[in-house]
């Protein structure tokens, strides 16, 4: 069974999903938890803000939102009695996916637990996904989770 399961999250309602279902995981099998939020400089710039207004406001506020996202994603987990810890990664420079499956390799993640917006077509060959490139490359098993239409999440 598995004893640490590292959960990505980004708050997105798939990304909550997956929290459930690691949840109820980890309960099952009294496995630990680690939660992980990548920050993606990238994603929080229009690349026409000056280097100092960046490093200034923009990453700390984006450090901020992912600290605070973490924290709430803990505390959800604490209510239904699973203990977590929780990393925050900066990205500078390798793909998401790649640091995911980074921290599962250094913490000792024997299971990845993800959100996948289950993309197909035009939409996920655009896009890319990162879900399925770290089902690929992830040296230990990934439960790739899909929100069903319309759910809450648990």
């Amino acid at each position: 069974m598995y004893t640490q399961i590292l959960v990505p999250i980004d708050g997105s309602p798939t990304s909550d999903h997956a929290l459930g279902e690691a949840a109820g995981l980890a309960q099952l099998a009294g496995a630990r938890v680690r939660l992980l939020h990548i920050v993606d400089p990238m994603e929080h710039t229009n690349g026409f803000e000056r280097p100092e207004v960046y490093h200034r406001d923009v990453l700390p506020g984006a450090l901020r939102a992912g600290e605070t996202l973490l924290r709430q994603a803990q505390e959800r987990l604490a209510q239904r009695g699973v203990q977590a810890e929780t990393a925050l990664v900066q990205s500078l420079g390798p793909r998401v996916a790649q640091l995911v499956v980074e921290q599962a390799q250094q913490w000792g993640a024997d299971l990845i637990v993800l959100g996948t917006q289950g993309r197909r077509g035009l939409p996920r060959l655009m896009m890319g996904s990162d879900a399925e490139q770290v089902a690929r490359i992830a040296p230990v098993p990934v439960l790739l989770v899909r929100a069903p239409t319309g759910a809450v999440p648990a």
